[in-house]
C-alpha cells in the first residue's frame, strides 16, 4: 500500500510563495494524472491543478498564473509552487496520483494566508 504524504504547507503573509510536495512511500509505476486540490472551512473540495504524464496540465481559474504544478522524481511525483498567495487561497491541499491500477490520496497539508 502506497502512503501520499503532502509536506511543505505553513502560514504566509499574502504576496508570499509556498512549495508543496508530495512524496510516497514506495515508487508509483503507470501514473496517469496527478492533482493537487484544496479544501477551505465551510466549503466543497476543489481542483487546484492537474498535470499527466505526458506533462499536461490544467489549473483553476483562481489560481491561473499563480500557480505552477509540476513532476518530480518518482518518490515525490508532484509539486505544486503557489507564488502571490492569497488570503482566499487559505485551505487544506491534497495530492491524488492515479495510477493503471490504483487511485492514492494524501492526508493533507495546511496553508494559511495572512492579510
Amino acid at each position: 500500500q502506497v502512503q501520499l504524504v503532502e509536506s511543505g504547507g505553513g502560514l504566509v503573509q499574502a504576496g508570499g510563495s509556498l512549495r508543496l510536495s508530495c512524496a510516497a512511500s514506495k515508487t508509483i509505476f503507470s501514473i496517469n494524472t496527478m492533482y493537487w486540490y484544496r479544501q477551505a472551512p465551510g466549503k466543497q473540495r476543489e481542483l487546484v491543478a492537474a498535470i499527466t504524464s505526458d506533462g499536461i496540465t490544467n489549473y483553476a481559474d483562481s489560481v491561473k498564473g499563480r500557480f505552477t504544478i509540476s513532476i518530480d522524481n518518482t518518490n515525490t511525483p508532484v509539486l505544486l509552487q503557489m507564488n502571490d498567495l492569497k488570503p482566499e487561497d487559505t485551505a487544506v491541499y491534497y495530492c491524488r496520483v492515479v495510477a493503471a491500477r490504483y487511485d492514492y490520496r494524501g492526508q493533507g497539508t495546511q496553508v494559511t494566508v495572512s492579510s
